[in-house]
């Protein structure tokens, strides 16, 4: 039976028989034995395996090359070497798959841009190995967090009709040839309608919000816009809870504490792989996620925001002016220049953002709330929604929305309106956070950019 490496690692006595099996890191000869260093993939640590000349399968010794799979049967016994608890001394040797010398990892230090260009293979890489590891606990972290306060999951549509931030910049579905005059005769289309990937969960998530009380949802959500940053994706995925009967407060306390939750979380359950990102990504990382972790986070208005950053004297690339969005060096400001801690922003201008956020009484600003933490800056965006009817569908016509795309979404409004609220978190800017990497595509296994659809 195999066991897994990780818990060969953590083995608290030493066995009479392991098998494990994974892929070669090194191999070290002399006369009379091989050390192999083997990694499974299941942690970041290797296991040395020490095969000695004449053991059956030894004679496949030198073909088990870097990347090459192999299996060691043999005991598990403490190790006299520096840095490891155990290691194997073989019985036997399998040689199951070879690795040529064309293999493309034969070496350490390839730059991310190489990487990229091989996505199916770069998990094999130590680093890219604890990304992803790290993505795969955090995502369990996130459905933890909601279970935890009794949140529903839910599933919602990848395929929509409606924009949710009306901006447009949505990929269209069809089963029209595009190069056909009818591409744009909807009634002939599979949906009879213009249909979309989504760009977010979150107008279905208040349907289910209005009867379920609290919800989230996890899923990858599309943009089609024309973006090359290190921030932008075209296929990512969104963390979006909805809570009935919650204001702009309640939803703030929410979003606050599961930055908190995530990140401690990372701290205390990563298996090391924090180490390797601390070591080769970002060497402050530790500290600043415990910075996050133990901080309590700041509170200001927009307006005040602005004043703040026009005050300070500080010449930023983007010039700061009430009325336009905060770009992230201005976010970073804040929360690593000013307030020195995570920091949200709330009560937005109305102009800049979309028509479902609850108007304030002092009909300039919307309840809208963005959470900011150092080194990043926006993590989470989100909102008290706007419940009354005659607003809603005030805002809708100002936005020329079409009310009846949008009829069912005023009827959440309609039959038993509350408050409620939510926001949206997108999951890799979550983990180049907690992983310190400084590209969105290097925390999602297979990126989608524009010009960018391999694999």
């Amino acid at each position: 039976m195999r066991t897994l490496i990780k818990n060969a690692l953590h083995s608290e006595s030493a066995v009479e028989e392991i098998t494990v099996k994974g892929w070669i890191r090194t191999r070290r000869d002399s006369k009379e034995f091989a050390f192999l260093e083997i990694n499974d993939g299941t942690c970041i640590g290797n296991i040395q395996c020490i095969a000695d000349a004449g053991i059956p399968g030894y004679e496949q010794v030198a073909k088990m090359t870097t990347g090459a799979a192999v299996g060691v049967t043999g005991k598990l016994v403490e190790s006299p070497g520096k840095g490891q608890k155990w290691e194997i001394h073989a019985t036997s040797v399998e040689l199951i798959g070879e690795a040529p010398a064309d293999y493309p990892l034969q070496k350490k230090g390839h730059s991310p841009e190489f990487l990229r260009s091989i996505s199916h293979l770069r998990p094999r890489a130590n680093l890219y190995g604890a990304v992803f590891r790290m993505r795969s606990r955090m995502a369990q972290a996130v459905h933890r967090f909601f279970d935890e306060r009794d949140f529903t999951h839910l599933h919602s549509p990848i395929i929509t009709s409606s924009d949710c931030e009306g901006a447009g910049e949505m990929f269209r579905v069809s089963t029209l040839d595009a190069s056909k005059t009818e591409a744009q005769s909807y009634d002939k289309d599979f949906f009879n309608k213009a249909a979309y990937l989504t760009v977010s969960g979150q107008l279905e998530g208040e349907a289910f919000a209005t009867a379920l009380s609290n919800v989230y949802t996890f899923g990858p959500t599309f943009r089609a816009e024309n973006s090359n940053t290190t921030r932008h994706a075209s296929e990512f995925w969104m963390i979006e809870p909805e809570m009935a009967f919650c204001d702009l407060e309640g939803d703030m306390d929410l979003a606050e504490e599961f930055v908190k939750y995530l990140i401690t979380d990372a701290l205390n359950n990563n298996e090391g792989d924090l180490d390797i990102f601390n070591k080769f990504v970002d060497k402050g990382l530790y500290d600043r996620l415990q910075f996050v972790a133990d901080k309590p986070f700041q509170r200001v208005s927009y307006t005040e925001a602005v004043e703040i950053l026009i005050k300070s004297g500080h010449k930023f690339e983007y010039p700061v002016q009430y009325g336009v969005n905060l770009q992230s060096e201005h976010e970073r400001y804040l929360t690593e220049v000013h307030f020195k801690c995570p920091t949200t922003v709330y009560n937005y201008p109305k102009e800049v953002k979309p028509f479902y956020m609850r108007l304030n009484d002092d009909g300039k600003t919307v309840t809208a709330m963005d959470v900011l933490v150092p080194g990043l800056g926006e993590i989470i965006g989100g909102a008290q929604r706007e419940e009354r009817y005659d607003v809603l569908k005030a805002n809708m016509k100002q936005h020329n929305l079409s009310e009846a795309d949008y009829g069912w979404y005023l009827d959440l409004r309609k039959y038993g309106t509350c408050p409620h609220a939510g926001f949206g978190m997108g999951f890799e800017r979550m983990l180049m956070f907690a992983t310190g990497m400084k590209n969105i595509r290097d925390v999602i296994p297979f990126y989608r950019t524009p010009g960018s659809c391999e694999f």
